[in-house]
């Protein structure tokens, strides 16, 4: 990356710095509801080289898309910068609110992290420019605030109602641990995952049908769980627990209500158990939380599509253990746990059902957690 900026810019950069994709392993739509996770995050990066300017303003080139936007101070109002450069600009744009003052820079970034595949890559470049950002300008910024300032920028600046989990796991996560992370008190610790040791992998299956966290149906959910902890009384439905449940779905109006209550409220009962799972070192247990939540996420959350539906079929049919939808929904990637070296047998079957189907081929690696933003050279 360093010699592309060179050859971009005709400069040298002062350092080249990195931000990955993550892969919920399980706990879907219980970020915004004040809830658990357990993200990790990927092997797979945006990578960016940057130096200052001294013009005050930001150019920024994508290698993935070949193109270049040049924004200044002027530009930062909310709307005024659009598509993918939106967040590159609301990235400046949150640090500015919060009182940094941000130097100007030249940044040539690239990707390897599917984008629209539920794999987080926004939240990648997000973070990879917000790192690369508050080091060229010596700012002093803890960790878990630079995820809320990357949240705050997909929030507010591009218009995405989503919660902290794809920042989170793209700032703090390490590697070989996944991050369980209470959206509530942003408490968070890394748990062990040791796949290898149990004899297993962790496939990652992107079925290529596209997904917009930004379109009206997340948004819709989220306001469905917004309004039910309302009618219940409590501040979020994370205060809603599997033993009250029942009578919880009792006081709600419609069944789409309850339905919508019921998948978050068991899909963090499953977080915590994944949790036990993993700090004992039982990995294979964690094979029929993923069943269970994909279950829940087709029929109560109703935020899966065929293609999507089809993948999880036929990797359990395959040789899955489990095998759930990962991400917000409406399209992107699976996940299912595998034997290891068991993956791209796995990929191959649901490639062929793709193709019986009349679906297009899908695309498949080994999910690896990795390390979160760093500065890379």
């Amino acid at each position: 990356m360093s010699e592309t900026f060179r050859r971009m810019t005709g400069r040298e950069p002062e350092g080249v710095w990195a931000a990955p994709g993550r892969v919920n392993l399980i706990g879907e739509h219980t970020d915004y509801n004040d809830g658990f996770v357990l993200p990790f995050a990927l092997a797979q990066w945006v990578v960016l080289a940057a130096a200052p300017r001294e013009d005050g303003t930001w150019r920024v080139r994508s290698l993935n898309r070949r193109q270049t936007e040049t924004f200044g101070p002027a530009d930062l109002e909310p709307g005024r910068v659009d598509g993918w450069a939106a967040y590159v600009a609301g990235v400046v744009w949150a640090l500015t609110e919060a009182g940094h003052h941000v130097r100007g820079a030249d940044l040539v970034l690239g990707s390897d992290v599917p984008a629209g595949a539920g794999l987080s890559s926004s939240a990648a470049l997000e973070c990879a420019v917000l790192t690369a950002l508050v080091e060229l300008s010596g700012l002093d910024v803890a960790p878990l605030d630079r995820a809320r300032l990357a949240r705050r920028c997909e929030n507010e600046y591009v218009g995405a109602p989503t919660g902290l989990l794809d920042q989170a796991a793209s700032t703090l996560c390490e590697a070989d641990h996944a991050l369980f992370l209470d959206c509530r008190s942003a408490e968070n610790r890394q748990v062990p995952l040791d796949l290898g040791a149990a004899g297993l992998e962790l496939l990652v299956l992107d079925t290529r049908t596209p997904h917009s966290h930004v379109t009206g149906e997340y948004g819709d959910r989220r306001r469905a769980c917004e309004e039910a902890a309302r009618i219940l009384g409590v501040p979020a439905l994370r205060d809603i627990t599997l033993d009250h449940l029942d009578d919880a779905l009792a006081q709600l109006p419609d069944d789409v209500m309850r339905r919508r209550v019921r998948h978050v409220v068991t899909e963090d009962a499953r977080v915590l158990e994944a949790v036990a799972i993993a700090d004992d070192g039982r990995p294979a247990d964690l094979a029929p939380l993923l069943d269970a939540s994909h279950a829940s996420m087709r029929d109560d959350f109703e935020i899966t599509v065929p293609t999507v539906d089809l993948a999880v079929e036929t990797a359990r049919a395959a040789g899955a253990h489990g095998a759930r939808m990962t991400g917000g929904g409406f399209g992107g990637c699976i996940i299912a746990l595998v034997p290891e070296g068991g993956s791209d047998a796995v990929g191959q079957a649901v490639a062929a059902a793709f193709a019986d189907a009349g679906y297009g081929e899908p695309a498949w690696f080994v999910g690896r957690p990795s390390a979160g933003a760093r500065r890379v050279s």
